[in-house]
């Protein structure tokens, strides 16, 4: 079924739109919330918060890129979820890894004006991003954006995890140059 199809579901209030929308990117979902939780449990319960969040937002949201506004929302809810729990206990994992890789090239998140600061960095981001070759940019959004591991990574593309280790390592430094010529303080 086609998104549209599948939006249009929602916007029937048809409870189909769950069940189309499931068996589409269920997998899909469930990879990027396990990729951030580590547990299949947590994963499966921000899988199906993501549908909450869906139908209570369709309408009057009439998204464009379907799939890539679910992985967004489930992404945030795994983050969410997973600094609930670091906060409940100060352990190290991949997630706190990958966060960490990336904490010395994006600025302090507590700050005022937050939320459009947050924004105006996105948009930096996105902007960099478009920059880059087509294979720093993929092993970039796989590891920060859908959480990935470096091997497995390195399975997609073809290559050795430190190739894609090298390539994050360049990447980031650029961003750190790219955002201080943009006058972003980090």
């Amino acid at each position: 079924m086609e998104d549209s199809e599948i939006i249009q579901l929602y916007w029937d209030r048809s409870e189909q739109a769950i069940a189309e929308t499931s068996g589409k990117y269920g997998s899909f979902l469930c990879r990027i919330a396990w990729n951030i939780l580590r547990s299949h449990d947590d994963a499966e319960e921000c899988v199906n918060d993501t549908y909450l969040r869906t139908w209570n937002a369709i309408p009057p949201a009439r998204p464009g890129a379907f799939q890539t506004w679910l992985g967004r929302i489930t992404r945030n809810l795994s983050l969410d979820r997973w600094n609930r729990e670091q906060a409940q206990k100060r352990g190290g994992d991949e997630t706190a890894l990958l966060l960490g890789e990336l904490e010395s090239c994006v600025p302090s998140p507590h700050r005022t004006e937050q939320h459009l600061e947050d924004q105006a960095l996105a948009d930096l981001i996105s902007s960099f991003l478009r920059t880059l070759p087509k294979e720093s940019r993929v092993i970039f959004l796989r590891r920060y954006w859908y959480g990935e591991s470096l091997e497995s990574i390195a399975a997609f593309l073809g290559c050795s995890s430190g190739k894609v280790k090298s390539s994050l390592f360049r990447t980031r430094g650029k961003l750190r140059i790219y955002l201080e010529q943009e006058g972003v303080s980090l």
